[in-house]
């Protein structure tokens, strides 16, 4: 069997990721360290913005019905994932991003953007006046009883978020043998040192990372 990709991020995410990976041959382990909460949140006047920022799919599927009452605003998009999300919810989505907020705004003209977010989000680039508005929150998990053993395999581990990198990092006591592939270079930086390596994925998105991935094994197995 080959070297074992492990897959720590929340439900429902964490499903579709194993898949994709196990469709793409790798060894793809689910072992979901978080898990999505919806917050309750209040519906700001539209007509206070020129668009919705959206950088996770969570954002979508946690706003509700009350996404609704935003559907005139433009959606700008960072990853494929986020805009799939917004246009399956009826929204129409003017710009998607691979490479994060910074990418998706380097060269826009300045707008009033109302980001539908979770409670920890990257702070927006300088010179941009983003209203964040929180409508779930990533709850860490305790480790599973077999996380040890799973990571005695010496895993390639899939990192989708600075908090979930943080908290992965958290339960880790040895890294010398864990390789990590990570979505931004901001979420490789929040899982410190020591690993094995650390990869960086070329796009902000899940295909990309399980690319990488399944490079990381391969290299592996020659």
């Amino acid at each position: 069997m080959s070297r074992p990709v492990l897959v720590i991020r929340p439900e429902p995410g964490n499903g579709e990721t194993t898949a994709r990976a196990t469709a793409m041959g790798l060894n793809a382990i689910a072992c979901p360290l978080a898990h999505i909460e919806p917050l309750d949140w209040i519906v700001p006047d539209p007509a206070a913005f020129d668009a919705l920022l959206l950088t996770s799919a969570n954002a979508v599927r946690a706003a509700g019905s009350r996404l609704e009452a935003l559907s005139a605003l433009p959606v700008w998009a960072v990853g494929e994932r986020s805009a799939r999300a917004a246009r399956a919810a009826g929204l129409q989505v003017a710009q998607t991003g691979s490479g994060g907020i910074a990418e998706l705004l380097a060269g826009a003209t300045p707008a009033r953007l109302l980001h539908l977010c979770g409670e920890d989000r990257v702070s927006p680039p300088h010179g941009w006046a983003i209203n964040a508005m929180p409508v779930y929150a990533n709850r860490l998990m305790a480790a599973p009883n077999r996380l040890a053993s799973l990571l005695a395999e010496d895993p390639v581990v899939l990192l989708h978020s600075a908090r979930m990198a943080a908290h992965f990092a958290d339960l880790c006591e040895c890294r010398c043998r864990i390789a990590l592939v990570a979505i931004s270079d901001a979420v490789g930086r929040a899982a410190g040192s020591g690993w094995q390596r650390v990869a960086v994925a070329a796009q902000s998105s899940d295909e990309a990372m399980l690319e990488l991935a399944r490079t990381l094994v391969a290299s592996e197995n020659h």
